[in-house]
């Protein structure tokens, strides 16, 4: 089964990178996804799967029929969103839109998925059970798996797979992570309100600067001294809002920030620990407050069965040399995390870089991926699903 995998995906390789370039030349912001949508609908129809078009608004849906003599329902997702960055790759497919860019490999990912489907319908495999593709719409604002969800996506589903591309690894390559793989990322606002007065007589007044100064300062030193570090967090306040005039002490400063973090009880007590820093200190200098703590995702921790069962269809597939165990987890967030609220599930790191010259990061106006890597992509996806219904 895997050479005849391997057999059709190198057939459909020109058609696969025909359909990556397409959709990194037309780039859509998240939750704009049409043209995206209509592309990959249209893709699946071709290949015979059941399409349903406007899930989780601009999400689509693919389902694989089997024999239903089993009853588990696997799923397989990917993302389609761009970015809004200026792309300088100067690549005769870069972007025909200004200021948007597929900058974070979702153009890869579309395309894995679709070789995917692509590859299993003419298999010639039927599965026992059934397989459900997910083309999800805005992650890059972490609110598309929650729109999917919403409108159904996960009925019946049993186990989820995913991948995301990885500048660092080379191209060729995976990159396998047992346990968490990404961070809980959540939205901090702190509002600090003191009284206004003369800046030549601080004593009269309450000074929200100098405490929102303090409560930055204090949070950030208190994670060294007061969490686990063995269980990091990374704080960062990104904006501060406040003062009306350079001889006038402000009245109010607003903090906002995120907040990150791996470990779930972590995750569940940082808003309690951030709020009784700013309250204390706030007491102590006379000054009110107000803490809002917003959940974004949760962290994804990949299920060790499944992990397992990839990283063994890879290393068949491609041989233990080319099989990265990641020993570290990212602290950046991704909203495969909410699927995983529901299902156990596991995503791998698909190597895209290039060995002979520089690899731009994620997010970044110049990254630029090795094209090769989407018959790896394609390859190890379709086989580890295939290795999913013999378990």
């Amino acid at each position: 089964m895997l050479n005849r995998i391997k057999e059709i995906t190198e057939k459909l390789a020109p058609r696969l990178i025909e359909i990556r370039r397409h959709i990194h030349s037309h780039p859509e912001l998240s939750g704009q996804e049409y043209q995206t949508a209509a592309y990959v609908a249209g893709v699946l129809s071709s290949c015979g799967l059941h399409v349903q078009e406007s899930i989780g608004r601009t999400g689509v849906i693919g389902e694989l029929k089997g024999q239903n003599i089993d009853d588990r329902l696997l799923a397989v997702r990917t993302d389609m969103d761009a970015l809004p960055i200026v792309e300088r790759t100067g690549l005769d497919y870069a972007s025909r839109l200004p200021g948007i860019m597929h900058a974070c490999g979702h153009d890869v990912h579309t395309t894995v998925g679709l070789g995917t489907a692509m590859v299993l319908s003419q298999l010639g495999e039927v599965f026992p059970g059934n397989l459900r593709f997910l083309f999800q719409p805005a992650e890059e604002i972490a609110q598309g798996a929650a729109w999917m969800v919403a409108d159904g996506a996960m009925d019946k589903v049993s186990a989820i797979m995913s991948l995301h591309v990885f500048p660092s690894i080379p191209a060729g390559s995976i990159g396998i992570r047992y346990g968490a793989l990404t961070a809980a990322a959540d939205d901090l606002e702190i509002i600090i309100t003191g009284e206004s007065g003369h800046g030549a007589r601080p004593h009269e007044a309450i000074d929200a600067i100098w405490i929102a100064a303090q409560v930055i300062t204090t949070l950030q030193q208190a994670i060294s001294r007061t969490q686990n570090p063995l269980r990091p967090v990374v704080l960062t306040v990104g904006k501060i809002e406040g003062g009306r005039a350079p001889n006038v002490i402000a009245d109010s400063v607003r903090l906002v920030g995120t907040v990150r973090s791996l470990h779930p009880e972590t995750h569940a007590n940082l808003p309690q620990w951030i709020e009784e820093i700013v309250a204390n200190i706030c007491k102590t200098y006379g000054a009110g407050y107000q803490v809002n703590y917003h959940r974004g995702v949760p962290s994804v921790q990949n299920d060790s069965t499944l992990t397992q069962l990839v990283e063994s269809a890879a290393k068949e597939a491609w041989g233990c040399d080319r099989v990265q165990i990641l020993l570290e987890p990212s602290l950046g967030a991704e909203d495969f995390s909410m699927y995983l609220q529901h299902v156990p599930g596991t995503m791998f790191r698909l190597g895209v870089g290039y060995v002979d010259k520089k690899n731009y990061p994620l997010h970044h106006p110049q990254f630029e991926v090795n094209e090769s890597a989407i018959v790896t992509g394609v390859v190890t996806l379709a086989y580890a699903i295939c290795q999913y219904w013999q378990n």
